[in-house]
């Protein structure tokens, strides 16, 4: 595992470098203790072929919320006969998900920003945690230009939210345009749901198709006021009614999952 020092200085070095170098570096320092995490999205599928191209056995990981379209298991399965690779689903704990919907309902994300940053919590936030325990560095497909909160994302930084490990960005400095030219050109499997309109895909009841004239995230959540919508994956802002309401469904979940005592 590099030291934040050596991390700042890879960093550095690999700003201005193109995507495949990216991934490079990060296959060649850290072997299989490094793993694309995607959701299969056109940015997502762009890195995985990157990637796939210079190391046939390189880790694939994806969060399986439970809500997603049937067009996304679809996508995967292509993945898996197009790339020969081993897709690594990551799944949210059942007790936490039972718990948050005994207490809020199934379509809670519906009433409450709050509510909603919980179910992204519960079912995306949370799941990565442990899937990236043992690895060194992950990599998103994360672009600049897809919302202010996105407009600093580093090729290449440190992750202190999972113990310090490297979070890559190679496509950082790519534009919309050309994602869709590299996919197009190296015939990447493509999520069929953008043919429906969709500019960017996440979990089923969350995300519609994009209105014209709308930016390509303005799908997701679309009836939270705040343009720059986030899960909390890769940006989280301060929220007290979050807070409550994610301390409340810790406890929640200790109650159901501690040991009863029965008497007799």
């Amino acid at each position: 595992m590099l030291t934040e020092p050596e991390i700042a200085a890879a960093a550095a070095r690999l700003e201005t470098r193109p995507a495949g170098e990216v991934l490079a570096w990060a296959l060649g320092e850290f072997g299989d203790r490094f793993a694309v995490v995607t959701s299969f999205q056109v940015e997502g599928m762009v890195v995985l072929d990157l990637a796939r191209r210079l190391d046939p056995a390189v880790r694939v990981l994806t969060l399986d919320t439970g809500r997603l379209p049937q067009e996304t298991y679809d996508v995967i399965e292509t993945v898996r006969a197009r790339y020969e690779v081993r897709v690594e689903p990551v799944a949210p704990d059942p007790a936490a998900v039972a718990a948050m919907t005994a207490r809020h309902g199934p379509n809670l994300f519906r009433r409450d920003r709050a509510l909603r940053r919980l179910c992204c919590q519960v079912r995306k936030v949370d799941p990565l945690g442990p899937a990236l325990v043992g690895l060194d560095a992950w990599s998103t497909g994360l672009r600049r230009d897809t919302g202010p909160a996105r407009a600093g994302t580093a090729k290449v930084e440190a992750d202190p939210v999972h113990g310090g490990i490297v979070k890559l960005n190679p496509l950082a400095d790519w534009t919309h345009d050309q994602v869709w030219a590299y996919a197009r050109a190296n015939r990447v499997p493509v999520h069929p749901l953008y043919e429906q309109g969709y500019s960017s895909i996440g979990c089923a009841p969350c995300t519609r198709a994009a209105l014209p004239g709308e930016g390509e995230r303005a799908g997701r959540w679309w009836w939270e006021a705040d343009p720059d919508r986030e899960c909390g994956l890769h940006h989280a802002s301060p929220s007290a009614r979050f807070d409550l309401a994610l301390a409340e469904l810790r406890a929640d979940v200790e109650a159901r999952t501690a040991p009863s005592t029965v008497s007799g």
